[in-house]
């Protein structure tokens, strides 16, 4: 990240923007089109020098409470985290290298999630430690078969 250009001028305009230029008519419809890259990838790819991850964020949950598609953006961050910190899937053994870095990714889930949605991910998230995966589990999007069973719609 730079110093701070990513919050010079019309931050949200600028990042639309960038969208459009790469043939989306929509920040979600972009971003599902990458389901498994991080936010700092995202923002990377709209603009390397000026667009910051918690920006792309920001225009997601504003686009999903639009369309009421909270639940699935949350879910679809699981799966970002998830790539992230645990690139082989869910770890074999639960050791403390692999503690930690379950822990990081839904830690980091946990923190990108809007607060209407932090309980039912806290849940989510014990639910998983109590049961985990299969070893090797790595959800590819938002509409995982597990993740669909451990946060389900409810967005009317």
């Amino acid at each position: 990240m730079t110093d701070g250009r990513s919050w010079q001028g019309n931050w949200k305009a600028r990042l639309y923007e960038r969208v459009r230029e790469r043939g989306y008519d929509s920040l979600t419809a972009f971003v599902e089109a990458r389901p498994t890259a991080s936010l700092l990838a995202l923002a990377e790819e709209l603009g390397p020098d000026d667009v910051a991850g918690v920006q792309v964020f920001s225009g997601l949950v504003a686009e999903a409470e639009r369309s009421h598609q909270v639940t699935r953006l949350v879910r679809g961050q699981l799966v970002r985290e998830l790539c992230s910190h645990l690139p082989n899937g869910w770890p074999a053994v639960m050791d403390d290298g692999n503690r930690f870095k379950v822990a990081r990714a839904l830690a980091g889930w946990y923190s990108f999630t809007p607060e209407t949605h932090q309980k039912r991910v806290d849940r989510a998230g014990d639910a998983l430690l109590a049961n985990p995966p299969p070893a090797g589990w790595r959800p590819l999007g938002p509409d995982d078969e597990l993740l669909l069973t451990l946060l389900p719609d409810e967005e009317a």
